[in-house]
């Protein structure tokens, strides 16, 4: 994982965002052992509470599920990964709508530009 954060979101928030994206990415599978705290720690450059907050957080939220003496692991369900990039794709085409609203486009004027982004993206302009 890189150790570059964004100063405007908490970390273990972009470390839960960052395992999300691997699970959707089939890099870590259902039912698949994470990193322990320390392990994940080294490798984000971040200390173990960070680490254990974002675990804290996956585990609220239904991603994971910590066996005592085990680890924290991926929950054993298929509709896992439909349902992380669902909420993904939520989140970041809401993003993108508030920073164009912010710039004072119209949801025309959204739809129109995304349409040409994506069309000259097939031609291999992006």
């Amino acid at each position: 994982m890189a150790k570059d954060f964004e100063a405007s979101k908490p970390i273990y928030i972009q470390i839960t965002e960052k395992i999300f994206q691997r699970i959707i990415r089939g890099e870590i599978n259902s039912g698949e052992k994470l990193p322990s705290v320390r392990e994940m720690a080294v490798q984000s450059g971040v200390s173990p509470n960070t680490i254990q907050r974002a675990y804290s957080e996956m585990e609220r939220m239904g991603i994971v599920e910590t066996k005592r003496g085990q680890g924290t692991f991926v929950i054993q369900r298929e509709s896992i990964v439909d349902e992380l990039k669902e909420s993904m794709q939520t989140e970041v085409i809401g993003q993108f709508v508030r920073n164009m609203e912010e710039l004072g486009f119209s949801k025309q004027q959204m739809m129109s530009g995304l349409k040409n982004y994506l069309e000259e993206g097939e031609q291999g302009e992006y």
